[in-house]
C-alpha cells in the first residue's frame, strides 16, 4: 500500500492550512513518503512543498486512515490506484505567508475548522477531520 504523510497545520490565528491541487480539490498538506524518510520527515517535506511553511512545529500523531486518490475533475475517486495510507500530524506555525513550491498546487490558504469541514473535497479527509477535531481544539485552547 502507499503511504502517504501531512498535517493539519495550525497557523498564528487559529486557523489551519488547506491546499487546492491539480484545480480541482481542497486537502491538507501530504504527499507521498519517499524509500528512507519517516512519515514526520515526508510530513515536514511535503508541508514545506505544497504550503511553503518552514517553521514548523510538531505537536502530535493524530492517526492514519486509509482513501483512494481524488478522481478527474474532482469528481469520485481513481480506484484503480488502490488506496493509500495518509498519515496526519498536527503541527503549528508562527508563519503567516503561504507560498506553495509544488506545481500541482495553485493555492495554499488558512482556512478556519469550520470552513475547511465544508472545503475539503475527499469525504474521508471529511471524516478524519470531524474524528480529531475534539483533540485539535482540545490543543488550541490549552495553549
Amino acid at each position: 500500500m502507499r503511504e502517504s504523510a501531512g498535517g493539519i497545520v495550525v497557523g498564528p490565528d487559529g486557523r489551519i492550512v488547506l491546499v487546492f491541487q491539480h484545480g480541482n480539490s481542497w486537502s491538507f498538506p501530504k504527499g507521498g513518503v519517499e524509500e528512507g524518510e519517516t512519515s514526520a520527515q515526508a510530513a515536514t517535506r511535503e508541508i514545506y512543498e505544497e504550503a511553503g511553511i518552514t517553521q514548523l512545529e510538531f505537536v502530535e500523531e493524530l492517526g492514519s486512515y486509509e482513501r483512494s486518490s481524488i478522481g478527474k475533475d474532482g469528481i469520485g475517486e481513481h480506484i484503480e490506484w488502490g488506496l493509500q495510507k495518509k498519515t496526519l500530524f498536527l503541527c503549528t506555525t508562527k508563519q503567516h505567508a503561504l507560498q506553495p513550491h509544488d506545481s500541482e498546487v495553485t493555492e495554499a490558504r488558512y482556512v478556519t475548522l469550520d470552513e475547511a469541514t465544508e472545503m475539503l473535497t475527499h469525504p474521508k479527509d471529511r471524516e478524519f477531520l470531524t474524528s480529531v477535531r475534539g483533540r485539535i481544539d482540545a490543543w488550541m485552547h490549552s495553549r
